[in-house]
């Protein structure tokens, strides 16, 4: 099943800033909800393992996520796929790009395409998007205490 998901979140930080906690896994472990371990493997590459709740379905994924397109300090695009045992899989692909606002701080787009496999497919479009959604608001929110502080 496809999800797509879009937004941009204005942050109160420069962007370099920004750019260096995006590419910090202990920042990132911080940040992503359910998050138990994160790694840097190379200069581009991560190793994770999370814990999710999606309606009755609880997993813990593990996978990796490589980073490609690389343009310092001004995004870059994500690439990685989990497994979750019996629950499912997931493979995902975002583009991140930061802009310097006019007012201070910076601008975070991202454009995010996933594909999830197996019993969390089967929950439908609506709950999955909905999860998905909280879990991107919840990792920015302390995205955003993170940097600010």
């Amino acid at each position: 099943m496809a999800l797509t998901m879009r937004g941009q979140v204005d942050l109160d930080a420069d962007r370099n800033r920004v750019w260096d906690a995006l590419n910090d896994p202990e920042i990132l472990k911080k940040c992503i909800p359910g998050c138990q371990e994160l790694e840097k493997a190379d200069d581009r590459r991560f190793n994770a393992t999370t814990k999710v709740a999606i309606g009755p379905i609880k997993a813990t994924f593990s996978g990796s996520v490589e980073l490609t397109d690389i343009d310092a300090p001004n995004g870059y695009t994500i690439s990685g796929e989990g497994r979750g045992g019996i629950a499912g899989s997931a493979k995902a692909g975002a583009t991140v790009k930061l802009t310097d606002r006019p007012e201070g701080g910076t601008s975070l787009v991202y454009d995010v395409n996933a594909n999830v496999g197996g019993r969390i497919a089967q929950l439908g479009a609506r709950l999955i998007n909905g999860v998905a959604k909280s879990y991107a608001d919840q990792f920015f929110s302390s995205f955003a205490k993170e940097i600010g502080s």
